[in-house]
């Protein structure tokens, strides 16, 4: 059955703003104050698309107890003055949106606050701006398709017609939950573990337009 790509959801963090280093990077150093040993490697592995209340219960499940400071609070302090120094939008993101004319929006595991810094900082937020959507607009974050689903309907399309570009795991498993195509972008995932998971991996935002308008 030939499938077209009608309507576009992208992810924010490393889809569209290359803040994962910089955000992983804040919270181990964070996850070290609070006594929960982590390296960076198994920062990124755990909480890579997940929303902050995952961050939350898994932290203080390693730690066997509450934290001692409040984490979401220290952690979304910490990105925003990190943001502001040094985040920039993905390579070829820009160019990319540029080349595609589709409707789309943006749904993040990640809380609007932090969204709209990051989308101003790196001078996309008026491409987006009023279609945006977060984890906490539904309660529950990706993997469940809760996200991803208001934000096609919000649109005026259907899953079968709704392609989302992720580049987590749980976005991933995300977007396949909700009946939807899913394009990954391969920057920190290895791509057979993306195709395995059910999305079709690609290594270039350059390739992005051309996937987009390809039938499937």
């Amino acid at each position: 059955m030939t499938r077209t790509t009608e309507a576009v959801i992208f992810d924010c963090d490393g889809v569209l703003v290359d803040s994962e280093d910089i955000a992983n990077r804040v919270m181990t150093e964070l996850l070290g104050e609070a006594d929960v040993e982590m390296t960076f490697e198994e920062v990124v592995d755990e909480f890579r698309g997940r929303e902050m209340a995952f961050v939350l219960e898994t932290a203080e499940r390693l730690r066997g107890g509450p934290l001692p400071f409040d984490l979401s609070k220290r952690y979304y302090e910490s990105i925003k003055a990190a943001f502001e120094n040094d985040l920039r939008p993905v390579p070829g993101i820009v160019e990319a949106l540029q080349r595609i004319d589709l409707p789309n929006c943006v749904a993040s595991s990640g809380p609007h606050h932090k969204m709209e810094v990051s989308l101003r900082v790196t001078g996309l937020w008026d491409r987006f701006e009023g279609r945006i959507f977060s984890a906490e607009d539904v309660g529950i974050g990706k993997p469940a398709p809760d996200l991803f689903l208001p934000a096609a309907n919000a649109m005026g399309f259907v899953p079968a017609t709704t392609t989302v570009v992720e580049d987590s795991l749980p976005g991933v498993r995300a977007g396949v939950a909700a009946g939807m195509r899913v394009v990954a972008y391969a920057s920190h995932t290895p791509p057979d573990t993306l195709r395995a998971e059910g999305a079709e991996p690609f290594l270039d935002m350059v390739e992005l337009p051309d996937l987009l308008s390809a039938d499937r």
